[in-house]
């Protein structure tokens, strides 16, 4: 039996891992989740006694196979739950987070591989976070974000690493999406800010900004 704040973890100690190398931190995970590393700590002894976690404490913690398995499974809910918000019922993009995290939770797997079919088997989310197949297979995603491009990179904005209903609605206010073509004109070194071009509009953003947009070199 594995309750919905065990659920929670998983995914989100698969999705940090997805973004970084080796092990995720204790700090990391209570980033994630929103919640004090004691809590953080707490969970994950409680999620290694039914083994889907390998932890060492100040060492990280990886996913066992049945708790990657779990979290891929709940990761693939999430994100096929967002894509059908989004593109069936029109809600934005900087929304539907919030709902899909109660809707992840409905264990009936046939009703997933439904909205799969319904969906016509998305890889990518309204975030352009990739979506777990039904075999746990993730798509590659082959993108870079904008912070680490050279000066003078064209590309396309493919997604975004940070879902947050403000930074989103952010972005929304710059005419910012997935899809959206790019060109990065001048790091300034001062502040790490970008000036980029957008539809022939040129912008000032920050570093914080940039390091979150995920990009596919034209």
């Amino acid at each position: 039996m594995i309750t919905l704040a065990e659920e929670n973890y998983l995914k989100a100690i698969l999705s940090i891992s997805l973004n970084e190398d080796g092990k995720v931190s204790t700090n990391a995970i209570a980033n994630e989740i929103g919640t004090s590393a004691a809590s953080v700590s707490d969970m994950l002894k409680k999620l290694q006694e039914k083994k889907f976690i390998k932890y060492e404490k100040y060492k990280g913690v990886e996913l066992s196979e049945s708790g990657q398995n779990k979290a891929i499974n709940i990761l693939r809910k999430h994100r096929l739950w967002e894509t059908f918000l989004v593109n069936k019922l029109d809600f934005n993009w900087s929304k539907v987070h919030d709902v899909a995290e109660q809707l992840e939770h409905i264990q009936s797997a046939e009703l997933i591989d439904r909205l799969d079919i319904f969906l016509e088997h998305p890889k990518f989310d309204p975030h352009g976070e990739p979506i777990p197949t039904k075999e746990g297979e993730i798509p590659s995603t082959n993108t870079t974000p904008l912070n680490e491009l050279q000066v003078n990179t064209k590309g396309k904005i493919m997604g975004v690493s940070l879902d947050e209903k403000d930074f989103l609605d952010y972005l929304t206010k710059l005419n910012i999406t997935i899809g959206t073509e790019i060109t990065l004109l001048e790091k300034i070194s001062f502040d790490k800010s970008l000036s980029i071009k957008i539809a022939n509009t040129k912008q000032h953003i920050s570093n914080d900004v940039a390091k979150h947009l995920l990009i596919k070199i034209s």
